[in-house]
């Protein structure tokens, strides 16, 4: 029975998807054409009725599979090996594995195995009931948009991919959710499509991380073919045999895909655009599938990159980079969506550095600490931005009235991703902490990345309590700046409302709050004093300046603060620019190029063809037109050619 469960945690979701888009809206029904506008008709009520009982058995059959789902997840982690991993206690059980099949390929064939063993039982556990919350809280998100079935729908196709990758027992298993997702991810940021910023987002997002992704799938070719085997215990197992060149050449091509998905240097610049889809979308990917996959296969093929030293010592530097770079742009932004999308940046980036100093357990216990407090924040901040009708903080401030709920939930938040004990983010971030320090010493990294990654981590750690104390203070206090908007396009869900968001956005808030405050007492955290001091007074200073900007003027940005820095940061030191200048113009230019030859070079070419025929039948027209004596002309011009040609060469 155990060695199903699985293959169940990721069929229930799967099965909802094609239960959603089917049967959600069964049985049909018509308007009438004959409705006059303006009137409103028993079967154009009957219509509305249709259209909520739609949106309720959409729900259903979203909600109840991924439920089902969660709890057998909750139940494979607490009856294995699970909890033990976050504890830091080795286990000697070896992962329940079952192959449900396998694929000949003529060469390497592919086995259809799903394992569970302590990571893959607790990435589960955290897929699942973040997706559950996403699920339920968008009931109330979305109540009034007409596309909800097939939005739920694609949630539970995402959730499906995701936990494909956390139990594939084979990388090229793997490989299939890893793509699913990023297909899932196109659909779901661009569910708002009629607006163009949005589908522009979409496919930014989608052809970013396809291209991480040509280098993830080599990499996988280049270990399963060292290996003779895609199986993941059978790769990891031949890793001491591999030459250092093969897993070098593998690792570097597999982070190309971890940048990607994970959203890291320099691949990261799609998550930020990918706020344009909806809210509890935001959090499902900042929190538990497209980010956390990356990380996820790190730690899941940690042994062959702990094997190759300049991968690490790679992996140090991006995450330097990204962790300090993001939360300096986090400072600057006024979205409270894009403040979050730079802190998830950052904070992905906390776990690459704890990986790249040696400690998966660290990455991960701060991965699931993550993806319990942004949950959380992402979904707040939909409450907020439901009330308000705008995602600026500049027209926020003095909700904590308004939206007490909201408040106290957002604080929680913030607490832990600032790490102030006793919240969750305090324990994981420690661990992290800990774990860079120690690199300078044990040799892990080089003596350069290791001294670098451990200074952008501290840096980071001031600026993060800075820009989390700037969102909170704009959004919670103060003068309040809300003026209701226009009511907006069908599908928008920004609507401004008077009182606290509903029930099943109320609920899933509240239940994120519980992990968010105590899930780093899960992991028996054995707390570094000086570390955890250091990083604490360090946030706290953080936090501290920005509160004594906003207290000289609490209408302005504290982010003045930054001084000359703040464009710059604001503009995520114009990488977007960059990128636009070395590769999207010249591709466009290019493309432009393209075109023009075909249509002038080649289709010019058919055109010409045709064009010199017509040319040609107009000159032997001329010869055919009806004259009996021009005939008779040249028949005797031919015959009198003929005979001087006869005469002369005779």
């Amino acid at each position: 029975m155990t060695t199903s469960i699985p293959l169940l945690i990721i069929a229930l979701p799967f099965a909802a998807v094609f239960a959603g888009l089917l049967l959600s809206r069964w049985p049909h029904h018509r308007q009438p054409l004959n409705t006059k506008p303006g009137t409103t008709s028993a079967t154009t009520t009957q219509g509305m009725s249709a259209r909520g009982g739609t949106t309720l058995r959409a729900a259903w059959i979203a909600v109840l599979p991924t439920t089902t789902s969660a709890i057998l997840a909750t139940w494979l982690a607490w009856t294995g090996p699970g909890f033990s991993y976050l504890a830091g206690t080795p286990t000697t059980t070896p992962p329940t594995t079952h192959t449900h099949g396998t694929i000949v390929t003529g060469g390497i064939p592919i086995s259809l195995t799903l394992q569970a063993d302590a990571l893959s039982s607790l990435l589960g556990v955290l897929v699942t009931l973040v997706a559950l919350a996403v699920q339920i809280y968008s009931i109330g998100y979305l109540k009034d948009d007409p596309r909800y079935p097939s939005y739920s729908a694609f949630i539970s196709l995402f959730t499906s991919a995701m936990l494909l990758v956390v139990y594939a027992g084979d990388l090229l298993v793997l490989y299939v959710g890893w793509e699913i997702m990023g297909l899932c991810s196109y659909l779901l940021i661009g569910h708002w499509w009629e607006d163009r910023s949005n589908s522009r987002a979409a496919i930014k997002a989608f052809l970013v991380t396809r291209l991480g992704d040509v280098g993830f799938l080599f990499g996988i070719f280049t270990l399963g073919t060292a290996a003779g085997s895609f199986r993941i215990t059978d790769v990891l197992a031949k890793v001491p045999e591999m030459p250092a060149v093969t897993l070098v050449t593998a690792t570097m091509l597999l982070l190309a895909g971890v940048a990607g998905k994970s959203a890291q240097v320099p691949l990261h610049t799609w998550l930020p655009d990918a706020m344009a889809g909806p809210t509890p979308i935001s959090a499902l990917i900042h929190a538990a599938t497209m980010v956390a996959a990356g990380i996820f296969i790190v730690a899941r093929l940690f042994p062959a990159f702990q094997a190759a030293r300049p991968t690490m010592d790679v992996l140090a530097v991006i995450a330097a980079l990204g962790m300090l770079g993001a939360a300096l742009a986090a400072l600057a932004q006024d979205d409270l969506k894009r403040v979050l999308a730079y802190s998830t940046v950052s904070q992905l980036a906390y776990m690459a550095g704890a990986l790249a100093a040696g400690s998966d357990t660290a990455a991960i216990f701060h991965l699931l600490t993550h993806g319990a407090f942004k949950a959380l924040l992402f979904l707040c901040a939909g409450a907020v931005i439901h009330h308000v009708g705008s995602n600026l903080m500049a027209q926020m401030g003095g909700l904590r009235r308004e939206l007490p709920v909201t408040f106290i939930t957002m604080t929680i938040g913030f607490a832990a991703l600032m790490g102030f004990p006793p919240a969750s983010g305090f324990f994981s971030k420690d661990g992290v902490l800990l774990a860079m320090d120690e690199a300078l010493s044990t040799g892990g990294l080089t003596d350069a990345a290791a001294l670098l990654l451990y200074g952008c981590a501290l840096a980071t750690v001031a600026v993060t309590g800075a820009y989390a104390a700037r969102a909170w203070l704009r959004t919670f206090f103060g003068r309040p700046r809300a003026v209701a908007l226009p009511e907006p396009e069908p599908g928008t869900a920004h609507v401004v409302d008077v009182r606290e968001a509903p029930r099943t956005m109320l609920v899933p808030l509240i239940l994120l709050a519980i992990p968010a405050l105590l899930l780093g007492f899960a992991g028996e955290p054995h707390l570094n004093p000086g570390v955890a001091a250091t990083s604490v007074v360090l946030a706290a200073l953080g936090a501290g300046a920005v509160y004594a900007f906003w207290r000289i003027d609490p209408v302005a940005d504290p982010a003045r603060m930054l001084g000359p820095l703040r464009l710059p940061c604001e503009r995520a030191f114009h990488v977007d620019t960059l990128y636009a200048a070395l590769f999207v113009r010249p591709v466009l230019a290019l493309a432009r190029l393209v075109v023009r030859m075909d249509d002038q070079v080649v289709d010019g070419a058919v055109r010409g063809s045709g064009r010199t025929a017509r040319g040609l039948s107009g000159v032997l027209r001329l010869a055919q037109n009806g004259n009996v004596q021009l005939y008779v002309s040249g028949v005797l011009a031919g015959v009198l050619l003929i005979a001087v040609g006869a005469v002369v060469f005779a």
